[in-house]
């Protein structure tokens, strides 16, 4: 059964804000940082260099628009040198304190956690997903949880790093954690398929789907429909980075609206067939892969994943911005998680407002 990007998911806990302290007295240094690297690029000399951009998980569907974003040469035309993207599973907060990368995929549990337990000087920029893709996963044969109050009484299979999201699940919505027995698993939906759990900690884009492919009807219980809203897939950067180069910044910004606008107006086979490519090329690089990726779940996943990209706001204001009300949204997960900041804390989106005001053109991505 295919891995699950929820194996990431290791960076909401502590573990990760002891990992950002180990390292947090680097950072000062970060700012200045633009490590050469090899990868992706025209090989021509650009105005801002060479950068990485640490993702969060293994090269499959969720980068499509960072694809997109080197073979149109939208990073070459940005003024960059090798834009190098980092295959993970990695959450990019500890690699952006010590400068190793510029830029990372992230997500706001990650990031937050770093800046409230540690006083990590990380900022969110912008963010993919407007919509947080953790879902509670059952079997309509099974569990059938389709709401919080549904997990009452349940066996719910719960990874250990992903432990602190559900109790966030569980307090967001008045449920007492004795009130579900939590069933430890690995991320392989089998305990779930097999009976042993009622419910599993998934994805939307990923086991959810792999379940349903194999046969299974399956309902989810969303995390961001049902009290934790929170922004995934983020761009996150440090704060020294940030100030000192933000032309840089507004330049990476805008090539990677223009990869991931390619997602809405390309035709669907098209993308498939471009994740595929660089999955594969990814593998021949020695890179975290599981096996030879199915088409048919790639495209499954590309149309889950829009549905996370584009909602109403994103087609008012474009891609990646982040609205006053889903920033409130995000806070109010993190502090049902144990974590509380204010707006000015965590996020910085001057910069993706700039790029719209200065290029309104840009804010249209559906065809």
């Amino acid at each position: 059964m295919t891995s699950s990007p929820s194996r990431r998911a290791g960076r909401i806990g502590t573990a990760l804000a002891a990992a950002a302290v180990a390292v947090l007295a680097l950072s000062a240094c970060s700012g200045s940082s633009t490590p050469a690297a090899s990868g992706s690029g025209s090989g021509t000399s650009a105005d801002y260099g060479d950068i990485s951009v640490q993702y969060s998980w293994i090269k499959n569907e969720e980068f499509a628009g960072e694809y997109y974003a080197y073979d149109e040469g939208f990073y070459d035309e940005a003024g960059f040198g090798t834009v190098t993207g980092i295959a993970g599973p990695d959450t990019g907060v500890a690699k952006l304190l010590s400068g190793t990368v510029q830029f990372a995929l992230s997500d706001a549990a990650s990031v937050g956690a770093a800046v409230a337990e540690q006083d990590a000087p990380l900022k969110i920029i912008g963010t993919t997903f407007q919509k947080n893709p953790f879902t509670v996963l059952s079997l309509q044969s099974g569990g059938n949880i389709k709401t919080p109050k549904d997990l009452i009484g349940k066996k719910i299979g719960v990874q250990d790093s992903n432990a602190s999201v559900f109790a966030a699940l569980l307090k967001a919505n008045d449920i007492d954690a004795s009130q579900v027995t939590i069933v430890p698993v690995d991320f392989d939906p089998t305990p779930l398929i097999n009976g042993e759990v009622d419910g599993f900690m998934a994805y939307l884009t990923n086991e959810a789907i792999t379940v349903e492919m194999e046969g299974y009807p399956v309902t989810n219980l969303a995390y961001a429909d049902n009290g934790l809203p929170y922004v995934a897939e983020a761009f996150a950067t440090t704060d020294q980075y940030l100030a000192e180069h933000r032309d840089l910044v507004k330049a990476f910004l805008t090539a990677e609206i223009k990869g991931w606008t390619k997602t809405f107006t390309e035709p669907l086979d098209d993308t498939v067939a471009k994740v595929v490519d660089h999955y594969n090329q990814s593998a021949a690089a020695g890179d975290l892969t599981f096996g030879d990726l199915d088409k048919a779940k790639v495209k499954a996943g590309l149309e889950a994943q829009a549905k996370l990209i584009s909602t109403e706001e994103t087609e008012k204001n474009g891609l990646f911005t982040i609205s006053d009300d889903l920033k409130a949204q995000t806070l109010a997960s993190l502090k049902a998680s144990g974590w509380t900041l204010d707006a000015d804390k965590l996020f910085d989106t001057s910069i993706i407002d700039e790029i719209y005001a200065e290029n309104p053109d840009l804010v249209k991505y559906q065809p």
